[in-house]
């Protein structure tokens, strides 16, 4: 007889440890991005208070990562890019966003290999999400 056992990988979601750990990421990368002033350029783009970004934010990354489809049920589908036209990112905006996100990954205590596999995913999103030249 077959092994039944479900032999499915776990998604990052699970892997990063779920909704309380993607909350503190989210958490940790805002509040870097409020707290450096390398971050000023980012920072400026967001609303203040900026929980609804952190919301928002918090809800793409569960769906982005394999877990509960927060921000499709809620908003539709994220169509990131049109929701990101009205700010002006280029090649300065995408690394303070990438370098946020990296200190928050590695602020949390993420493993190497997991902060690269999230980092270069990351990339490939940051960069598309740029609208203006360098």
């Amino acid at each position: 007889m077959p092994d039944t056992e479900d032999t499915q990988q776990p998604t990052l979601y699970e892997i990063i440890g779920g909704e309380s750990r993607l909350r503190e990421l989210v958490d940790r990368f805002y509040d870097i991005m409020q707290l450096e002033a390398d971050f000023a350029g980012i920072h400026a783009m967001h609303p203040v208070p900026n929980d609804s970004s952190r919301e928002k934010l918090f809800m793409f990354l569960s769906g982005w990562m394999g877990g509960p489809n927060l921000f499709i049920e809620k908003y539709g589908h994220p169509m990131l890019r049109a929701r990101h036209l009205p700010f002006a990112i280029g090649t300065s905006e995408r690394d303070q966003w990438l370098r946020a996100m990296a200190m928050a990954l590695e602020d949390l205590g993420y493993d190497y290999d997991l902060r690269l596999r999230l980092m270069t995913a990351f990339f490939q999103t940051a960069d598309w999400m740029r609208n203006k030249p360098h």
